[in-house]
């Protein structure tokens, strides 16, 4: 990771804290449609990405058209998730379970992956897991409650940004081929 890349992820860590925070003071209704704003357009630009990158790139490359797919699906995911300010809050909550349910599991199966073949940092992306799993339980117990998307959400973000300013200032290792 260069200097620039550190910088900017210690940045925007500290920027995700700041909004998880004052997410978690206010959970009102106008945060509730800030969270579906931020997610649908953070999911639409991450797909369009995607998208880009196939049509500039990843055409060329061997299994290139995953790319392309992914984005369509998270282009669709972010349409979906910009589509749900006006239905009932327990739509999203039960969103937010399959979400963090599905990242949990995805990141704790990589994680055990990383500890059999790499003697890399498998610690992190296992405890990000375990996480998304504790957020998708606890979005499951309190769905009955009205501002517990915005909590659960915050918790969530403030956990992802402690996760980037930590990995901002861990040591990366360097392999030389010569």
């Amino acid at each position: 990771m260069t200097i620039f890349q550190r910088f900017r992820s210690l940045i925007i860590g500290v920027v995700m804290m700041i909004v998880a925070i004052i997410f978690i003071v206010d959970p009102s209704d106008t945060a509730y449609l800030i969270v579906i704003a931020v997610l649908s357009l953070g999911l639409a630009i991450y797909g369009l990405k995607n998208i880009f990158f196939y049509f500039t790139m990843a055409r060329h490359m061997v299994g290139g058209k995953i790319m392309l797919v992914q984005g369509v699906v998270i282009l669709d995911l972010a349409l979906l998730t910009g589509s749900l300010s006006d239905v009932p809050k327990i739509y999203v909550l039960l969103y937010l379970v399959v979400v963090h349910a599905f990242s949990g599991i995805i990141e704790v199966l990589r994680a055990m992956e990383a500890r059999r073949t790499v003697s890399g940092p498998w610690r992190m992306k296992f405890s990000h897991g375990v996480m998304n799993l504790l957020l998708a339980l606890s979005c499951f117990i309190f769905i009955r409650q009205t501002h517990t998307a915005i909590i659960i959400y915050s918790i969530g973000l403030l956990y992802s940004a402690i996760m980037r300013i930590a990995d901002a200032f861990r040591r990366t290792t360097f392999i030389l081929i010569k």
